[in-house]
């Protein structure tokens, strides 16, 4: 297993970015969890298999966190640096895309996947451009961990699990959002790509 995740050389300093970045990510959730007040849960529709989903995230950032690092290269190095910034601009993106999505959602954001009685289909902010930003931002987190620990080779065992899971997520979160709006819903799936931008 550890020839596996055999890890490349690293930096301290993209390692102190990834730590104060998981932190400040941290700070972000719980903000964002015990700000929202949940009103209406009595007819919220909330989907079984998401949690699943939110298993197999974890089992994909836990095998791209574990083995061995090497912070053999100098900190002050140009490699080093560039690590650190790299890790910087990854956790920078799931910080923001999380805290820019968590505020347009308001009181419909919760972790497992689930409509309420007075659900709104967010299309603004960055729902104007992705469909689901948060994931887009969990996967930069998963590319800071691995430049930051150098576990390349992890992130090719991880990988598949995280998508996995995001997958399962994605799947429950569009068929409730379907089923509450409908053609509306449709209509927006149409024009707004899952993930990444359109380009044209």
């Amino acid at each position: 297993m550890i020839a596996i995740v055999a890890p490349t050389p690293i930096g301290v300093p993209a390692l102190v970015a990834l730590l104060i970045g998981l932190a400040g990510f941290v700070a972000a959730l719980l903000f964002v969890r015990f700000r929202r007040l949940r009103r209406g849960e009595a007819g919220a529709q909330v989907s079984s298999r998401s949690g699943r989903g939110i298993w197999l995230q974890g089992a994909g950032f836990f095998l791209v966190a574990f083995g061995p690092m090497r912070p053999t290269l100098q900190a002050a190095s140009a490699a080093s640096l560039g690590q650190a910034v790299v890790v910087a601009a990854l956790v920078g993106t799931c910080i923001g895309l999380f805290l820019s999505a968590a505020t347009a959602m308001g009181s419909n954001w919760s972790f497992a996947a689930r409509t309420r009685r007075d659900h709104d289909l967010v299309t603004w902010g960055p729902f104007a451009t992705i469909r689901h930003p948060i994931y887009t931002g969990l996967f930069a987190m998963l590319l800071a961990m691995a430049t930051a620990f150098g576990h390349w080779r992890g992130l090719i065992l991880g990988l598949p699990l995280f998508a996995w899971g995001i997958w399962i997520r994605v799947v429950e979160e569009e068929t409730l959002l379907h089923a509450r709006f409908g053609g509306q819903y449709e209509a927006y799936a149409a024009r707004v790509k899952r993930f990444v931008p359109r380009l044209f």
